[in-house]
């Protein structure tokens, strides 16, 4: 089979279908934002999947995400922190974070997660620290200032994984003047010369594209 987007697609929606299935409270919250007319831009079934994962692999208890859209890969992050687990979640849009919070509440972890309204950079300096996992997906021309906080907010061993890190191929272009892909590419650098980190990344096909993720330890 050709490698195209459609391909990717396919192979996409098979892994949803055999290893993530069907997921009445995801698919609504998911109802409720494309309702909203809010971007398209939530993470994959089978990336919200891992993010689940991460969180029980390294038993996180605190959560801090970035970019709360409508909830979407919050309500996974919740469920993974268990009954006793809380998740932080930041959003820039009031109306963003009014879907978000019907649609967790309808999920059942309403009472995990704390949604704070605001810019990053303005709401991550009133935060306690102590996270075991950050998860960043907002703005990418803020990835360098969401990274630093990670470090700060986090402690030795904490996970931090940035969404979005494969804009298409572009983070190659060094003479790129796309705001986002300048972001990412800062992002990238910091995580590769920040002593504070310990990180890889990966690119990814699928329903969202050619994209990818990077992934970190605060050391």
């Amino acid at each position: 089979m050709d490698s195209t987007p459609g391909a990717w697609r396919a192979a996409d929606d098979f892994l949803t279908e055999i290893l993530v299935g069907r997921d009445p409270a995801l698919e609504a919250a998911l109802a409720a934002q494309r309702e909203a007319g809010m971007p398209e831009i939530e993470v994959a079934p089978v990336a919200g999947k891992l993010l689940n994962l991460l969180v029980r692999m390294c038993g996180a208890r605190r959560v801090l995400e970035i970019g709360t859209l409508g909830g979407y890969s919050t309500i996974w992050m919740a469920r993974g922190v268990g009954a006793e687990g809380r998740v932080v979640t930041i959003e820039a849009e009031a109306a963003h974070a009014e879907v978000a919070r019907r649609s967790i509440d309808a999920a059942g972890v309403g009472e995990r997660v704390d949604i704070r309204v605001g810019r990053g950079a303005d709401v991550l300096p009133t935060l306690a620290g102590g996270f075991d996992l950050i998860f960043i997906d907002a703005d990418k021309e803020s990835n360098t200032v969401y990274l630093d906080w990670a470090a700060k907010l986090g402690r030795p061993g904490t996970v931090v994984v940035v969404d979005n890190i494969g804009r298409d191929g572009e983070i190659v272009d060094a003479d790129t003047s796309d705001s986002k892909v300048i972001g990412t590419r800062e992002g990238l650098r910091m995580l590769g010369d920040d002593p504070r980190f310990d990180a890889t990344a990966l690119q990814t096909v699928g329903v969202k594209g050619w994209d990818g993720f990077a992934l970190a330890l605060v050391v």
